[in-house]
């Protein structure tokens, strides 16, 4: 149901049964989520008397409130969890990793598996081991166990270059490598030795130190004391190894310790992630409480924030405090497992031990994240304010998009448009153009095609129903265009021929980095040194990196595709042929004519003038 005349809903009007709710800001944007055992009773206390100041700013902000009725508190959870991930409400509490931990993957997804560090994204095919706290402290787990588990290591490229070739690269002959790629192990030997040392990253340590034992002991008892030697640098690798993974209880078993700090404004969260009963790995987060939740409700939230995105779940999850309504949770995380998952207090013991020393992890952090963000935090909002007040906002602009043409002459004229929001960049609101309806070079023309393609999608999705609507549906508060007049006046006359009214839109000059506004004939001159000035600046840099990149990448995949049309012999099938085998243009132009005559009907004679050729065109 949605209440949008007089938004504030009748207590008669909300169901009295589980489920979550939505408040939505003018434009109906999705700003807060939650969820409620009672909407009848949840409800109705946002518009109460002696609101916290965050619950009166979301009211203050918010336009119309819907809700959705669920079967249970355990189903509305779930569907809290789905629409937050959707919706990215900006005043729901923002859980953030202090730092991109890395992690030690297995990369079953590729036909010959291989170990390396990854960040970021999952594949669910692949596994995962960790999170470490620094790169390098996988790294040398990696060469300790390499050389007694040779798995492949090397990119792709490496890989097939050696597969092309027949000559493996150093790590196999270093004995670091088992050689996959020139066939010294059948794929299944290697899928073998793969299998072994995940074993081992998952605790099965007793077998492996029994076999190199054995394996010492049997070459030296036959006086084959090379191989023995070898056994036993083996075996202090792998005892160095499992020396770094510290034991954090008598028994072997999988738990997750989580525990925090923090005060009104900010916490910090750590989790020590323990498996075979070894500690594997640590994360931590930084939380900006946006909300007005108690300490159980903060923790509850977190943790729902935690395994929404993990895929691991394991069967204990040991907290400092308990998180409000646990039984909710517990389903909910046991659904996930598909197993019984506890939530406990330690009071006594090994583990209560632990849950201090995260505590003591998270208080560090929390500290000193607070040393750093505070600089930046007030940085950042005095920017935004500046600007309000220097270019007479209605308000502060908390989403700027910045628009940048870059070109050599005529050709291969592109444009980017960056986003900052919060005065932060958000890297996938990004969106690089090739302008395709200016002839020649003409920076106001390609601006004005930029400004109406990416307005024009706005008008296009901004009427459809909420669900429906991609991230650009919505206005920004600010418009900046790299240049002076000619681009702000080109972008404000393609805006006014679209009929779109109430977005501001200025432009920064390179010369003295002037800022000029429609209907002013002198431009702004913002305060060296201000936090506004720096923050154009910013998006004015970010804006031209991006565009440049892009303008550089076009030109190079044209220049090696006329150069590739200029060479006789070779024709369209020939050419496609070349940038599938390579991948890209890019991987074409840094080939060796052995390599190009590897392609399926390409001999040597043509390619070494397919070399010569890209080669003189660079």
């Amino acid at each position: 149901m949605l209440i949008s005349k007089d938004w504030r809903p009748a207590t008669s009007d909300i169901p009295d049964s589980a489920g979550v709710y939505l408040f939505r800001d003018a434009g109906g944007r999705v700003i807060y989520v939650g969820k409620a055992k009672t909407l009848k009773n949840r409800v109705p206390n946002y518009f109460g008397t002696g609101l916290h100041p965050r619950t009166a700013s979301l009211l203050d902000h918010a336009a119309e409130v819907e809700w959705i009725v669920t079967t249970n508190e355990v189903e509305a959870l779930q569907l809290e969890v789905t629409l937050i991930k959707q919706h990215q409400p900006r005043f729901n509490v923002r859980y953030r990793d202090d730092k991109s931990y890395p992690y030690l993957t297995i990369s079953f997804s590729e036909k010959i598996p291989r170990a390396k560090v990854t960040r970021g994204k999952r594949n669910k095919l692949d596994r995962y081991y960790g999170p470490y706290a620094h790169a390098y402290a996988i790294r040398e787990t990696l060469d300790l166990l390499l050389r007694v588990f040779p798995v492949r290591t090397c990119s792709k490229g490496v890989f097939d270059r050696a597969a092309r070739t027949g000559r493996p690269c150093l790590l196999f002959h270093i004995g670091r490598c088992s050689g996959p790629c020139v066939g010294e192990v059948s794929p299944d030997e290697h899928l073998e030795i793969v299998n072994k040392f995940c074993a081992f990253m998952e605790g099965e340590h007793d077998t492996i130190l029994k076999d190199l034992q054995q394996q010492m002991d049997q070459a030296a008892g036959a006086q084959e004391y090379e191989q023995a030697a070898r056994a036993r640098d083996r075996l202090i690798a792998v005892q160095k190894v499992i020396q770094r993974q510290e034991m954090v209880g008598t028994r072997k078993e999988d738990f997750d310790a989580v525990a925090f700090a923090g005060d009104d404004l900010e916490a910090s969260f750590q989790v020590f992630f323990v498996r075979g009963g070894r500690m594997v790995g640590r994360k931590g987060f930084i939380v900006d409480r946006v909300e007005a939740l108690t300490e159980p409700e903060l923790v509850h939230t977190f943790l729902e924030s935690l395994y929404a995105d993990f895929q691991e779940v394991p069967k204990n999850v040991l907290v400092s405090s308990a998180p409000a309504s646990a039984e909710v949770l517990e389903a909910w995380l046991s659904e996930r497992r598909g197993s019984k998952v506890q939530i406990k207090v330690p009071e006594r013991g090994s583990k209560r031990r632990l849950l201090e020393t995260v505590e003591r992890n998270a208080k560090e952090g929390f500290d000193r994240n607070r040393l750093k963000r505070s600089a930046d935090f007030a940085a950042r909002s005095k920017a935004l304010t500046e600007l309000q007040k220097e270019l007479g906002l209605p308000e502060a602009p908390l989403r700027i998009e910045c628009y940048d043409i870059s070109n050599l002459g005529p050709t291969d004229v592109v444009a980017s448009m960056v986003v900052f929001e919060d005065a932060l960049p958000k890297k996938s609101d990004y969106r690089k153009f090739k302008i395709g309806g200016v002839a020649g070079q003409d920076d106001f023309a390609s601006m004005g095609e930029v400004i109406e393609r990416r307005f024009a999608r706005y008008l296009k999705e901004k009427d459809l129903p909420v669900e429906r609507r991609g991230r650009f549906a919505y206005p920004p508060g600010l418009v900046v265009v790299d240049g002076g007049k000619g681009q702000l006046n080109r972008a404000v006359e393609v805006m006014e021929s679209l009929g779109i009214s109430g977005v501001p839109v200025v432009s920064l000059a390179k010369r003295l980095e002037e800022v000029y506004v429609p209907g002013r004939p002198d431009p702004i001159m913002l305060a060296r040194g201000s936090e506004a000035l720096y923050l154009m600046q910013r998006l004015r840099d970010e804006a031209h990196r991006f565009a440049v990149t892009f303008q550089r990448q076009q030109r190079g995949k044209r220049m090696t595709e006329s150069a590739l049309d200029r060479l006789p012999g070779v024709g369209p099938a020939r050419r496609r042929a070349l940038l599938r085998h390579f991948g890209s243009a890019k991987g074409l132009r840094a080939a060796t004519a052995e390599e190009i005559s590897a392609v399926p009907g390409i001999g040597s004679g043509l390619a070494e003038k397919i070399y010569e050729g890209l080669q003189s065109a660079v």
